[in-house]
């Protein structure tokens, strides 16, 4: 069974971003749940495949670093928001799922 509630992991990252983000959230807020939500379900896809043996380590670190650069090109298309700010927001809102995430998984993917 899944460990990865993708509402919740989602909710995390994008409190975590949010105060990243300061006074450009109201035109980021959108596009980051979007993102946000991608990068969940993204996570708890890969979980699914490696407990089935389907998806290796290595594989599991190679697609979710897709997933967060295709968000992070999202991002960087507001206005505004510059590629420090959006490396900033992604990277305080995998720190705060890290634990959760590498729990569920059984090995080290933040």
């Amino acid at each position: 069974m899944s460990q990865i509630n993708v509402q919740e992991l989602a909710a995390k990252m994008l409190e975590a971003a949010k105060n990243v983000f300061s006074s450009k959230w109201p035109e980021a807020k959108d596009y980051a749940e979007s993102e946000f939500k991608k990068i969940a379900e993204s996570v708890a896809f890969i979980e699914a495949q490696y407990a089935l043996g389907a998806m290796s380590e290595e594989k599991a670190k190679l697609h979710l670093n897709m997933q967060k650069n295709a968000s992070k090109m999202m991002l960087l298309c507001l206005e505004g928001l510059g590629l420090l700010a959006v490396e900033q927001a992604i990277n305080a809102a995998l720190a705060a799922v890290k634990d959760t995430v590498n729990s569920a998984l059984g090995f080290a993917i933040l």
